[in-house]
């Protein structure tokens, strides 16, 4: 099982801001910006795009609704969207609330939260979130 699978399944803790039987999002732990988010899918794969068609398209569908629950929570302009995939053997979706462009590139310095902040700012978006 991977760090992921590990999170999801309550193994490891997190900053839960959604989830469905086959997802679950939760906070970066080394955020670009405050409600930089992470969407996994339960089930392990590596590589986002050996999902089955109808299992990426429920997977988008949720990091949709995941992204405007940040949006309500954390006013921005956008929430970007990125797939990288090679820190972590398993398919995930960043989302990260961006007032500029340069809010969504991976070589800014990572910013760091109080374990307090982090809890309110994934409990912000979990609420929004269960209003959809």
């Amino acid at each position: 099982m991977d760090i992921f699978s590990k999170i999801a399944a309550g193994e490891i803790p997190s900053y839960k801001c959604a989830e469905n039987e086959e997802f679950y999002a939760f906070l970066d732990i080394n955020p670009l910006v405050k409600g930089h988010t992470l969407c996994i899918p339960r089930r392990e794969v590596d590589y986002i795009f050996d999902m089955e068609d109808d299992e990426i398209a429920r997977f988008q569908v949720f990091a949709k609704k995941v992204a405007i629950a940040i949006k309500a929570a954390f006013p921005c302009i956008k929430v970007g969207e990125a797939v990288l995939g090679l820190e972590v053997p398993h398919a995930h979706i960043h989302l990260v609330p961006m007032q500029s462009e340069n809010d969504l590139n991976f070589r800014n310095e990572k910013k760091s939260f109080s374990a307090e902040e982090m809890q309110a700012t994934a409990a912000a978006i979990f609420s929004e979130f269960q209003k959809l």
